[in-house]
């Protein structure tokens, strides 16, 4: 199977989940990443992406509106936006919240499940409500691989128990141990 994007959400915790994920996430990899975290509304826009370049190699960056979506990239949610993926490109909004949250989880998961389909693998992290649980189960029903982090290694629970029961996940794992899964799915 050839996948295209990596959708990775998380919430309270998130910063350094994402950053161990991103580390444990070979340079062979192809894919684009595309990452939504809860941050607060007055975040400065390029903090985050800073934050993230120093985990890995990849160029990290907040993209614009009808951004092109290219491989080999990791592109991070702008505060305070829904980001979206719509034929290859980035879409930004500023619609009412969902699960308390802009940028959503479910709002990019279920656009990254209707443009990639079986193309698009989607990371439920550590976080504090259901956020991301409702778009891991879109990815499912259209035929992505869903990775959820255990709970139990979780800072907050909440949003890897939501997933796991909103949607059979193909893999439950350590932060550490979802790079290595990532290479063997999309490399081997």
């Amino acid at each position: 199977m050839t996948y295209e994007v990596i959708a990775i959400g998380a919430s309270w915790g998130g910063l350094r989940a994402v950053g161990t994920v991103l580390e444990g996430i070979p340079a062979e990899l192809d894919q684009a990443i595309v990452i939504a975290l809860h941050r607060s509304t007055d975040s400065t826009r390029g903090v985050l992406e800073s934050l993230l370049q120093r985990h890995i190699e990849r160029r990290v960056s907040e993209p614009v509106d009808k951004e092109a979506v290219e491989p080999r990239r990791v592109y991070v949610a702008p505060p305070d936006y829904h980001l979206l993926v719509d034929d290859g490109r980035f879409a930004l909004s500023i619609e009412a919240r969902v699960q308390f949250a802009r940028p959503s989880i479910d709002v990019l998961f279920e656009s990254v499940a209707e443009a990639y389909r079986d193309r698009a693998i989607g990371v439920v992290l550590t976080g504090a409500n259901e956020d991301g649980a409702a778009g891991l189960a879109a990815i499912k029903r259209n035929g992505g691989v869903g990775i959820v982090q255990d709970p139990k290694t979780a800072t907050k629970r909440s949003m890897p128990d939501a997933a796991i029961a909103a949607a059979q996940a193909d893999a439950v794992l350590t932060l550490e141990e979802i790079g290595p899964f990532l290479y063997r799915l999309c490399c081997v």
